[in-house]
């Protein structure tokens, strides 16, 4: 049988780095099959959380990262609907859960909060977790139809066995086996009629042929009562694959209700989407190469869940940054050129040549969103202090700076031929005319020609850019600022 993996978010706002990686996971499970089918399914059964536009999101952020979904609400399939609430509207999670309760895995409960919040008032105060224990299960079924005719509220519960135990195999996590009896009654159809995520992910990867369930540890607690519905209905049992969190520290995990970035926040501050699937895929997954930047293509061939790890994996922006930096300095120079030319434009207005300032960049820019900043010298010569030539790891100073710079100035003003290559052979003729290191000349000039300490390009690319005319004119004003 072929693999068959589903990703089923729940449309509540923006997605997260963790529903992100979960979506990942499930597809080079599905792709590492050439038969393999990956599922998108929206999950809205929880109508009080759900967000205006958050599908809208959900769609854009797979097509971005290029998990293509080969089933879902807007490509169709053979087992849809591909949304719950769909679903719900045919009667389907009433209809199973009513035949869950013929096969005694489930039964109707008429209890109000009242009741309910007493039973866990008492508990408490003795000490112990709450579990709530339903009178409602001993009632007979006929009891029930009987009360639900006479126009009672009810709920469906699963019924637990009270003894014995049950157990589920993980990939990442092994055998688990838990006492029975420590597992909640929990709701499966609510009041409204609506089943609870609990239930309804159960009948959907069973009528969609799930064999592999990739979500998160979370759901470990949860997977037991979800094995005791599959044994009730007499159903295959799919392969669980359990990822654990990603951290914002060692003690909370990356949350975007505590401010953490989105995986459109990170779009926004000019990170790759395949940088950030590259970087999500290493945390709690460690590849048996060693190496660490791989497309999505080459993911589908690296990726083994048996290398998953079992603890949560901490988010680390500053490993980000650098693997986007490697994205962007392995772009061919035509493609970098395209995909920056905004951003230069957003800081560059001068007639610069693009090509060259983006070839400047490709080798420095870890962002998109910081290449703006990096090029505010082009239009605008910013003043700065004569400090800066003070450079212990140049051995250069004030004194020093005014004399290559001089040297410089008188190298460049006969230079006919301003290409960089040309300027290259000129400027490094300097310093052993001047007995001095070639860092003695070169960063002087970068700093008199842009005013800043740190730049995306050296003296002599620089140079190139700004033409003739105008590195002139600002050695000019920086030799006349150092002999002031």
């Amino acid at each position: 049988m072929a693999i068959r993996t589903r990703f089923a978010p729940s449309p509540t706002g923006y997605m997260h780095i963790g529903n992100l990686r979960t979506a990942l996971y499930a597809y080079l499970v599905a792709k590492k099959d050439p038969e393999g089918v990956y599922i998108l399914r929206i999950e809205d059964t929880d109508q009080g959380r759900l967000v205006e536009g958050a599908t809208d999101i959900i769609y854009d952020t797979l097509k971005a990262c290029g998990l293509k979904h080969d089933e879902g609400p807007d490509n169709g399939g053979d087992f849809g609907p591909y949304i719950q609430s769909e679903r719900v509207r045919s009667g389907l999670y009433l209809k199973y859960a009513k035949e869950l309760i013929q096969r005694g895995g489930a039964h109707y409960c008429f209890c109000d909060e009242e009741l309910i919040a007493a039973q866990r008032e008492l508990q408490e105060a003795r000490g112990e977790s709450f579990k709530f224990d339903d009178p409602c299960k001993l009632l007979t079924i006929e009891e029930c139809e009987a009360r639900i005719e006479a126009g009672e509220k009810f709920v469906i519960r699963q019924t637990i066995p009270e003894a014995g135990t049950t157990y589920f195999d993980d990939e990442v996590f092994g055998r688990i086996t838990v006492e029975n009896n420590t597992l909640d009654e929990q709701v499966l159809i609510k009041s409204d009629g609506f089943p609870t995520y609990n239930f309804a992910n159960v009948i959907d990867d069973h009528l969609m042929g799930i064999t592999d369930v990739v979500r998160g540890m979370e759901y470990l607690s949860s997977t037991p009562k979800y094995n005791l519905i599959y044994n009730a209905f007499d159903w295959d049992i799919p392969r669980y694959i359990h990822c654990p969190p990603v951290m914002k520290d060692e003690h909370s995990k990356l949350s975007k209700r505590n401010g953490d970035a989105s995986f459109q926040d990170l779009v926004a501050k000019g990170y790759l989407p395949g940088a950030i699937l590259n970087y999500i895929a290493l945390l709690g997954w460690s590849p048996t190469e060693d190496r660490e930047i791989f497309t999505l293509d080459e993911l589908v061939q690296a990726f083994d869940v048996k290398h998953i790890g079992t603890s949560g994996a901490i988010f680390d922006p500053e490993k980000l940054k650098w693997v986007n930096g490697m994205w962007l300095r392995n772009m061919d120079l035509d493609s970098y050129e395209k995909l920056v030319t905004p951003y230069i434009d957003e800081a560059v207005k001068g007639n610069f040549n693009r090509r060259q300032i983006a070839a400047i960049l490709q080798q420095r820019a870890q962002t998109l969103a910081e290449i703006p900043e990096m090029l505010t010298f082009f239009d605008n010569f910013p003043s700065y202090s004569n400090d800066l030539f003070i450079n212990k790891k140049m051995k250069t100073d004030p004194t020093i700076a005014l004399k290559s710079l001089q040297a410089s100035y008188e190298a460049l003003k006969n230079q006919e031929d301003w290409s960089e290559e040309a300027l290259h052979t000129t400027l490094l003729a300097l310093p052993a005319k001047l007995e001095m290191k070639n860092g003695q000349v070169l960063f002087p000039l970068r700093l008199a020609i842009t005013g800043m300490q740190f730049t995306p390009g050296g003296a002599i690319e620089i140079s190139s850019i700004l033409g003739k005319e105008e590195t002139l004119r600002r050695l000019e004003l920086s030799i006349q600022q150092l002999q002031q």
